[in-house]
């Protein structure tokens, strides 16, 4: 049978909860294999596993409960080997890829933040902010709402504007909130979002960070601001070295 790979942490790590289970239904109990300094959280694998909301909690919540006794390195969602034996041969390959990170890692956690314009809002700063955008409108209004390669011109010149300040405000968030994390990694661009992005945050001092956003959200009050948080270190663990045949273990990792 496939073995189910949640996460890696330190041989060290305090045992896990009596009876916990991961994905699967019924859910798989779930176990840890142990190489040198290494060990792995896995479960079997079911058949045709699918990421329904059950299974994805059911990931997040092993990983979760892993995590609050020491650092774990958290595989992506539906991270299959084809035996233990697999799983156990990769944590003897990249035993000291996987050790490195560790050490990086622990005592830490990440948030990832989003944040999006509200529109009324922006809309208001910009043309604020631009005297021809407000000429243009003015004009437009008085003339019955203008012609329509003026409609075009005043729309063009508003998006422009507004993606500027989308710019403006990513780099504004970006640069308040990283010298409270210990790192930042940028996630892809997400529809509907001007900033995606995550950050390592030692756990000592999360309270410090989540007031930092805080104060962002209570001075740009134009933008919604989403806290996702405390995370396993998802977007912070790099894959290691080439796997090998037939285990997806390292080969894609990050937020499920």
């Amino acid at each position: 049978m496939s073995t189910y790979v949640y996460g890696i942490t330190a041989r060290s790590h305090p045992a896990l909860p009596e009876g916990m289970t991961g994905v699967g239904e019924p859910p798989r109990p779930v176990r840890v294999l142990t190489a040198g300094e290494l060990a792995a959280v896995v479960s079997d694998a079911p058949e045709g596993l699918r990421p329904k909301r059950r299974d994805l909690l059911a990931h997040q919540n092993v990983l979760a409960e892993a995590g609050v006794a020491g650092c774990v390195l958290p595989m992506r969602f539906g991270s299959v080997a084809p035996s233990d034996d697999a799983v156990t041969g990769v944590l003897d390959e990249r035993a000291e890829h996987y050790r490195e990170r560790l050490g990086q890692l622990d005592g830490k956690v990440e948030y990832n933040i989003k944040a999006a314009h509200v529109e009324d809002a922006v809309l208001h700063i910009v043309m604020a902010q631009n005297p021809e955008l407000r000429s243009l409108a003015e004009t437009n209004r008085l003339a019955g709402g203008g012609s329509y390669e003026d409609k075009i011109r005043l729309g063009e010149m508003v998006a422009a504007a507004v993606q500027a300040k989308e710019a403006e405000d990513a780099a504004e968030v970006h640069r308040r909130l990283a010298p409270a994390a210990a790192a930042v990694s940028v996630g892809p661009e997400s529809t509907g979002w001007l900033l995606n992005v995550s950050f390592l945050v030692p756990r000592e001092t999360a309270e410090q960070f989540v007031a930092a956003v805080q104060q962002v959200r209570e001075s740009h009050a134009h933008l919604d601001v989403r806290v996702n948080g405390p995370l396993p270190p998802y977007s912070f663990v790099e894959p290691g070295p080439a796997e090998s045949a037939g285990t997806t273990i390292g080969a894609d990792t990050g937020a499920p």
